[in-house]
């Protein structure tokens, strides 16, 4: 973890569930970052689940894909 504020100054994203049994280790890197970042947690969704379940992928892409258009931009 010591490395995280390295990040910076680039945006940062981190998808929980808010069932994970690591979500602390998020919350760790989130109060780390010093750049733009966020923490969005997943209701109800395990580590797991992310990985395959589709009523937790479809909000977790959604999210990215917002993320993404904000602080990266869009193509074109």
């Amino acid at each position: 973890f010591f490395a995280v504020p390295l990040i910076g100054p680039r945006p940062l994203l981190q998808i929980i569930g808010s069932r994970a049994v690591t979500s602390w280790m998020a919350v760790d890197v989130h109060q780390r970052a010093t750049g733009p970042k966020e923490l969005h947690r997943i209701q109800g969704a395990t580590h797991v689940d992310l990985y395959d379940k589709k009523q937790y992928i479809d909000p977790a892409i959604d999210k990215l894909t917002d993320f993404y258009t904000t602080h990266l931009g869009t193509a074109g």
